[in-house]
């Protein structure tokens, strides 16, 4: 069982591959992580060191990727947040190399591109998201914001949801997974993750808890990819997903702690 994973690696906190490959290496899940930035920390943070990758550097590690022939043991191919424009294209000629190289591969595409009504990526990498990165994809896992700007669909209710993922799957089957749902019926003080299969919504809702560490998409992601290389049912990956992701906020509101509580804290004495 093996997940190619390609997005943002930092030196302290969790976001990216420094949250997801704990996590899929956890389930028994072997992970080839490809970086696309190398930074302290998360760029919310007062001071930010390190830097976006060259796209070159990107493309020679992929290349990398491809001569060890990871492409052909992999289960499912991971993209996050790309960096740059130049990686964004680098990075979706990769995926349509290794898509066509291993037809069983699975391509989960998450698209990090902006969040509470904000686009926080460099110009051009929307675009390589829109009209690369998911067509090529078999499953997406955009937040709500990220579903409503890549479908052009206000999301109120279920109907709009739904909406949103037809808009964007077109005539393809493209399953989507959206995080950090609030619908007209969501229940108060709740939050949804919310899966859209052949039409069918799954809900997985769990309380809104007043903290907001960052990378808790990428851990959601990471989880959820390390349960379909598994072989687990979508559904059941989602929901396994969810309880975990849920669980470890559960520990770092516990903790007091800015960053996700990955591992958590050795007993009392030991």
């Amino acid at each position: 069982m093996l997940v190619i994973s390609i997005q943002s690696q930092v030196v302290h906190g969790h976001v990216g591959n420094s949250a997801a490959v704990h996590a899929m290496q956890a389930e028994g899940v072997n992970v080839a992580a490809v970086p696309t930035t190398l930074l302290s920390n998360h760029p919310r943070y007062p001071t930010l060191r390190g830097r976006v990758l060259d796209a070159e550097l990107v493309a020679d590690l992929l290349r990398g990727v491809e001569e060890r022939d990871l492409v052909d043991e992999a289960t499912v191919l991971v993209t996050g947040y790309l960096g740059s424009p130049d990686n964004a294209f680098v990075i979706a000629d990769f995926v349509e190399r290794a898509l066509s190289r291993n037809s069983k591969l699975v391509y989960l595409c998450d698209p990090v591109i902006g969040d509470d009504g904000r686009v926080y990526v460099a110009d051009g990498i929307l675009d390589v998201v829109r009209h690369r990165l998911l067509p090529a994809a078999h499953l997406i896992t955009p937040n709500q914001f990220e579903l409503e700007l890549l479908s052009g669909v206000k999301i109120a209710d279920t109907d709009g949801l739904r909406g949103a993922a037809v808009a964007l799957a077109g005539q393809r089957r493209i399953d989507v997974v959206a995080t950090g749902c609030t619908l007209a019926d969501t229940p108060a003080g709740q939050v949804e993750t919310i899966l859209c299969a052949d039409g069918q919504l799954s809900r997985f809702a769990t309380p809104r808890l007043p903290i907001r560490p960052y990378g808790t998409g990428d851990l959601l992601t990471g989880l959820i990819a390390a349960h379909l290389a598994k072989g687990t049912a979508i559904e059941a990956a989602v929901r396994l997903a969810v309880e975990t992701v849920f669980a470890v906020l559960v520990r770092t509101q516990a903790a007091g702690s800015e960053e996700m509580r990955l591992v958590p804290l050795p007993a009392s004495g030991n």
